[in-house]
């Protein structure tokens, strides 16, 4: 008796020639080659008519102008002032953020309450409102009719268009900065380091100094870099807030904002070279502490 045949079918394999699989191989290489140039291509362009365009097109005014032309237009008594005034504003920012915004963050991420959320939500509102909104609500806020101006008045205290109104506004738009970076750090580390030193009878300070300090410093000086940038180029709650009084409430923006206004081309251009130059220093800072920060990450893990 004959066995019966087996009725499974097998697969059939098909088998792909070595050379067609190659060129197919090569023909998705050289596609995705092309896609890859035509992406930069595209990211060049952009940051070239964005970014380094408008710079190149300010350096070349700047010569046209003359470099002894633009130091004569910034030797002047009211450019200095107002040079002066945005320095002490950027220095002034980064004091206050690097102990309110140190502490904002300790608070936030360390201390679990229910209005955190909240709070969180606060730090972020400098990034969504217009800065010119704000010098305005100050106005309501502080100004002659002003919700508080019986008490200012009483107390003999003037904030609108002086200094202390060009701090507040810088104050506000920089908030963010310096306290998220930190609170992102001490998501990242955890308490265990914290709570190490405490059973070893650390007090909350020689913690704080000994411990909490030294993991957030880059994060923290990152956070500040920033702060000081953005601080340095704030122009539309300054303006609103200090009105631009030539000597008094003048800030380097507002600064550069009349002089166009007046056709003094010397003194904008030279104003703007200055601030260009101070924000590719603080660039230059910002990379030079994101590479610190990766190498430190390198050695954690």
């Amino acid at each position: 008796m004959q066995p019966a045949e087996s009725t499974t079918t097998r697969p059939i394999e098909l088998a792909v020639p070595a050379d067609r699989a190659e060129a197919a191989k090569k023909a998705a290489s050289h596609g995705s080659g092309v896609f890859r140039a035509f992406l930069l291509g595209v990211v060049f362009l952009y940051l070239g008519v964005v970014l380094v365009a408008p710079l190149v097109a300010l350096a070349m005014e700047t010569v046209d102008v003359g470099f002894a032309e633009i130091v004569r237009a910034l030797g002047t008594p009211t450019a200095l002032s107002a040079l002066w005034n945005s320095v002490a504003l950027v220095a002034l920012a980064v004091a206050i953020n690097a102990v309110v915004g140190t502490l904002g963050a300790i608070y936030i991420v360390r201390h679990r309450h229910f209005a955190r959320g909240y709070l969180d939500a606060l730090c972020d509102l400098p990034l969504a409102v217009s800065p010119v909104m704000i010098g305005l609500a100050f106005i309501l806020l502080l100004g002659r009719d002003g919700v508080l101006a019986p008490v200012l008045d009483a107390a003999g205290v003037k904030i609108l268009f002086s200094f202390p109104a060009l701090l507040l506004a810088t104050l506000f738009v920089t908030l963010p900065f310096a306290m998220r970076e930190v609170a992102y750090v001490l998501e990242e580390i955890g308490t265990s380091e914290e709570e190490a030193a405490v059973t070893l009878g650390a007090s909350p300070l020689q913690t704080f100094f000994r411990v909490t300090l030294p993991n957030i410093r880059v994060a923290l000086s990152y956070g500040l870099m920033m702060t000081a940038a953005r601080a340095l180029g704030e122009f539309g709650a300054v303006l609103v807030l200090g009105g631009s009084i030539a000597g008094h409430t003048q800030t380097a923006t507002t600064f550069i904002h009349d002089a166009i206004e007046e056709r003094d081309l010397a003194s904008a251009y030279g104003m703007a070279a200055v601030l260009a130059l101070a924000s590719i220093a603080l660039l230059l800072v910002l990379e030079v502490l994101k590479r610190r920060t990766h190498a430190v990450t390198r050695r954690e893990k």
